[in-house]
Parts: structure tokens; C-alpha cells; sequence
């Protein structure tokens, strides 16, 4: 095996995600592998740099389906390169400044909360009487009320 290449198992081990986890992202494509004789899988060292990113985005609440369009500016077998990352970054910056504002929000409104004392159903402003907000639609409606419904409605 030529050294620069890496088994599931020692990708797994240098960037502490589970080998289901490598295969999942293998299978939405922000990773890619090559396959041996005997049908094993083998990473190029770049697969490091990217699972990283992957995991630094979804820290940081970022989905897959962000992450995978994100990616789509780099080879699937490449880290992205130092241009490729500025737009990556520039694109993310919007989802993770909005996401940094609800986390204020919330925190502010947990703090408010529990800071008046008043731990009451009848005066606490979250609180949902026979649930009179699912009208509305599915969410925090009261903490987050600019947010659209996402719920999937069947067909």
C-alpha cells in the first residue's frame, strides 16, 4: 500500500469520527476514497483537512446538505485550497452570524426567565395553553417567531 494512502480505520483514528461516519460522508460525497483489488478503501491524506471541516461546520450548527454545497467548489479527493476556503467561509458567515443572534436571543430569554423568579406557567411568556400555537406551525414560535415553517406537510 503507497504510503500516502490511508485505511477507513486510520482516517477513524487520526480525526476521531467513527468509520460509519467516514462512509456516510463517502456516500453523500464530501469524501472520497479509492478501492483496492480486494475492494478496501483507501483515503488520500486531504480526507484529514476535509473530515475536519465537516466537523468544524457541524459544530457550529451547520447541516450536511450546507457542507456538501460548501464543498462542491473542491475536488471530492482535495483539501480545499486557501481561495476555495475564503468562499467557502464567506458563504457560511451569513448561517453563523443569524445562528450567533438566536443563541443570544435564547440565552437573554432563558437568563430573563429564570431571573424574574417567577418559574409560572400563567405568566411566562413561552408558556402554550392547549398548545394555541401549533396553528401556527411547528417550532419555538415565541423564541424564534421570524422563523419559517419547515415542517413537511404530507402529500
Amino acid at each position: 500500500m503507497p504510503a500516502e494512502l490511508l485505511t477507513i480505520g486510520q482516517v477513524a483514528a487520526r480525526s476521531g469520527v467513527a468509520p460509519s461516519a467516514l462512509r456516510y460522508y463517502e456516500s453523500l460525497g464530501l469524501i472520497a476514497s479509492t478501492r483496492t483489488a480486494g475492494d478496501r478503501r483507501r483515503f488520500r491524506r486531504a480526507v484529514l483537512r476535509r473530515v475536519a471541516v465537516i466537523r468544524a461546520a457541524q459544530r457550529v450548527g451547520l447541516s450536511l446538505e450546507q457542507i456538501g454545497e460548501a464543498f462542491s467548489i473542491v475536488d471530492p479527493e482535495a483539501a480545499p485550497t486557501k481561495e476555495q476556503w475564503g468562499r467557502m467561509s464567506a458563504r457560511w458567515r451569513p448561517v453563523i452570524d443569524q445562528r450567533i443572534a438566536d443563541l443570544e436571543r435564547v440565552r437573554e430569554d432563558l437568563t430573563s426567565c429564570i431571573g424574574c423568579g417567577c418559574l409560572s406557567l400563567q405568566t411566562c411568556r413561552l408558556y402554550n395553553p392547549d398548545d394555541v400555537l401549533a396553528a401556527d406551525g411547528s417550532g419555538s414560535r415565541r423564541l424564534f417567531p421570524d422563523e419559517p415553517d419547515h415542517q413537511e406537510h404530507p402529500a
